[in-house]
């Protein structure tokens, strides 16, 4: 019996995904376990295994597609001792034909008859009845909604299909030319100038102003990481608090203890104990270990730390788990593995979705003071900058110090100033004295 191979839910929020690629083709034969396509979703681009033995024998959805809705059949895979040539997916029934649209009734003339309008461009033409209008059903849910006619868009996905990218800025376009085909006195002209100008928006198409260029489509990533930042800022009320923090002793620890894990090829890296220290300070302040629900707030028993690591395309925050409970030592193995695994792109939904507070360090590229964005619904995120050599009053004496600036955002939804406040104080104690971290 033939298998269809579905668009599988790679996270427990992905509605849709794109057929990045396809690994097979059809007539090969595949086990349990060999690589079939690379799916990628809002966060990742994963690797789909096959979980049946058999040959490819129907490929449905072409490589490159977005917007494949999770549980679409993408493929057949012919049972062993199947005739691939037979084993092809019930064919979906045809749709039934759309009742022709009433007429609509004409308005009563109040003066002299309008004029019959001017045909409509040969490109603005709806498609023939018996013709078929390739889109993505996100694309068609869109039109929809804003009123827009498929018949007028041209298709960039694979075909010729109409995707989501396609219908951008569409809604405008529609708009004008009825606005502006409207005979109007010169009483109600501004009101009719004013409706036919498109609403400011936050992003669209981008005006040409000549300038060589070429345009890169985006990444389902790089779409939520623009939607989920945007929605942070809007929604999240941040307040930010900097506090400059002594690293000698945090540095004199890591030497003695990077030459005491050598013999086990760790090496702590000043984030790895950051991380510690950010873990153990929320502990202490749990009133900042929170994420705010609208009617409820969330109090977290432990401190899962989210550390953003850059990748192409992109940003993703992997997560220690229990980063408090953990030695400074199998924070760094973890970070180690964790921060490879996202820049081959194979981390699991389980390895980047949760964590109760964020970490973000530039001080590698000198960067010396920054604000982050919390990343929702977590209600703080840390931002590091870099270590450098300042004048630092020591004991009541000028002298020169490593320090680095360190700068919370919090949601202060969730965290009031005070609360923030003593967090922050509270992990400049631990990285100044960092005997605590080992204790």
């Amino acid at each position: 019996m033939s298998i269809e191979l579905k668009m599988p839910a790679l996270s427990p929020t992905m509605e849709e995904g794109t057929l990045a690629k396809w690994l097979v083709k059809e007539g090969d034969a595949v086990k349990s376990g060999d690589l079939l396509a690379e799916i990628e979703t809002d966060k990742a681009t994963m690797e789909f295994e096959a979980i049946d033995d058999g040959v490819i024998s129907q490929i449905l959805v072409a490589e490159g597609t977005d917007g494949v809705k999770v549980g679409t059949v993408i493929a057949v895979i012919a049972a062993e001792g199947e005739d691939a040539s037979s084993a092809k997916a019930a064919p979906a029934p045809a749709p039934a034909p759309a009742p022709a649209a009433a007429p609509a009734p004409a308005a009563k003339a109040e003066a002299a008859p309008t004029p019959a309008p001017a045909p409509a461009p040969a490109a603005a033409a709806p498609a023939a009845s018996g013709d078929r209008i390739k889109a993505s059903p996100l694309a068609k849910r869109i039109a929809a909604e804003k009123g827009i006619d498929l018949s007028t868009i041209k298709g960039s996905g694979p075909g010729g299909r109409i995707v989501k990218d396609d219908l951008e800025g569409a809604a405008a376009g529609v708009a004008a030319p009825a606005a502006a085909a409207a005979p109007a006195t010169s009483a109600s002209a501004p009101a009719a100038a004013s409706a036919a100008a498109p609403a400011p928006a936050a992003a669209g198409p981008i005006p040409d102003f000549g300038i060589p260029h070429e345009d890169e489509k985006q990444s389902g990533m790089r779409k939520t990481i623009a939607r989920r930042l945007t929605q942070s800022m809007q929604e999240s009320p941040h307040i930010y608090l900097t506090v400059d923090i002594r690293l000698d002793a945090l540095l004199k620890l890591r030497g003695e203890l990077n030459a005491s894990l050598e013999s086990r090829g760790v090496k702590l890296s000043v984030n790895d104990m950051l991380i510690k220290a950010l873990a153990v300070a929320l502990e202490r302040v749990p009133q900042c270990n929170v994420s705010f629900g609208g009617d409820v707030m969330r109090f977290y028993k432990r401190a899962d730390i989210s550390v953003a690591v850059s990748i192409p395309g992109g940003l993703i925050t992997p997560i220690i788990t229990d980063a408090g409970g953990k030695s400074m030592s199998k924070i760094s193995t973890e970070m180690a593995e964790l921060a490879a695994k996202a820049k081959e792109g194979k981390l699991q939904p389980s390895e980047y979705q949760g964590g109760t507070a964020s970490i973000s360090n530039m001080g590698m590229m000198g960067i010396k003071q920054f604000t982050a964005v919390i990343n929702p619904p977590q209600g703080m995120i840390m931002a590091i900058g870099a270590g450098e050599k300042r004048p630092y009053v020591v004991d009541d004496a000028l002298a020169i110090a490593t320090v680095m600036s360190a700068t919370g955002s919090f949601d202060h939804r969730a965290i009031d100033g005070a609360d923030g406040a003593l967090l922050m104080k509270t992990f400049k104690e631990l990285v100044e004295n960092p005997l605590g971290l080992v204790a």
